[in-house]
């Protein structure tokens, strides 16, 4: 029987302003993330997962606020097909999101909730968001990138514009290319 995975949920705050595709950039950019399973010492089992428009960090981890099992709890966790005991498993609440990255909801530069002067957002720019946190932690190399929906055309998008980054991309109910 799969117990539910010990999950580190973390919010790193960007030191540098993240650019957008707009031409603009948001300064104090906070992501808010949870992490799964230990990160081996060669830093080659680390795996990110992209969540689709309805979901958030909280992957296989109780919901903080509904109280119900994560989204992909059949999924993640200890001998289950995205194992724990095997894999860093990382998923982070994308930019523009509600569960503590930055976002509509967030506070501004100016002290003042950002709202509708949130800037508009592209996939690319979530995904730009969750290559620096991966830099922040120091991950340079990803076994896989896996997402589903929305979370599949982030996977796309780390594929297409940072090639380097992922061995693997696992698009489920996505598109087959980017515009």
């Amino acid at each position: 029987m799969n117990t539910v995975p010990s999950a580190t949920s973390e919010v790193l705050a960007l030191t540098a302003p993240l650019p957008l595709d707009n031409g603009q950039s948001i300064a104090g950019v906070r992501i808010a993330y949870e992490a799964y399973g230990a990160l081996s010492a060669a830093k080659d089992n680390a795996i990110l997962i992209c969540h689709a428009t309805s979901g958030d960090q909280h992957v296989a981890s109780p919901h903080p606020i509904t109280g119900k099992p994560g989204w992909w709890a059949k999924m993640v966790g200890p001998g289950l097909p995205i194992d724990t005991d095997r894999f860093h498993v990382i998923c982070a609440n994308v930019l523009g999101g509600c569960m503590g990255s930055t976002g509509p909801g967030s506070t501004a530069p100016d002290g003042l909730p950002w709202g509708m002067r949130f800037p508009v957002i592209t996939i690319r720019d979530m995904v730009r968001a969750q290559v620096a946190l991966l830099e922040a932690l120091g991950i340079d190399k990803l076994y896989a990138v896996v997402g589903g929906s929305m979370g599949a055309m982030q996977g796309l998008s780390l594929a297409a514009n940072w090639p380097e980054l992922a061995t693997r991309v696992l698009c489920i109910a996505g598109t087959a290319t980017m515009p």
